[in-house]
């Protein structure tokens, strides 16, 4: 079991970063694989970025390629998500999710997730 708690959410101006934590509680945080997704309202929510449980494989959301980091950081069971040159369309709520299963891009593969915080990015 792995209950994960989020922060780093907020108001940034287009252009600004943001910087989100994923800290996760349990002693086999190494070995799950971390995603971060996003739901904005009315649409389905939508793949951000994957990290594997090693950190040698990582994967983005076409939009994010570029302006987004995932990393981690198993010493501290803490995944992070650094966002940069925010646009108003990456305004959603973020969440955080686990799992033991598979590497995997898609929400459905993912057994745990953290509560979700709002990013909102202002014109």
């Amino acid at each position: 079991q792995v209950q994960l708690v989020e922060s780093g959410g907020g108001l940034v101006q287009a252009g600004g970063s943001l910087k989100h934590s994923c800290a996760a509680s349990g002693r086999t945080f190494s070995s799950y694989t971390m995603g971060w997704f996003r739901q904005a309202p009315g649409k389905v929510r939508e793949f951000v970025a994957v990290i594997a449980w090693s950190a040698g494989r990582t994967d983005y959301g076409d939009s994010m390629k570029g302006r987004f980091t995932i990393s981690r950081d198993n010493a501290k069971n803490t995944v992070y998500l650094q966002m940069n040159s925010l646009k108003p369309e990456d305004t959603a709520v973020y969440y955080c999710a686990a799992t033991l299963r598979r590497y995997s891009t898609l929400y459905y593969s993912y057994e745990y997730w953290g509560q979700g915080t709002q990013v909102t990015v202002s014109s």
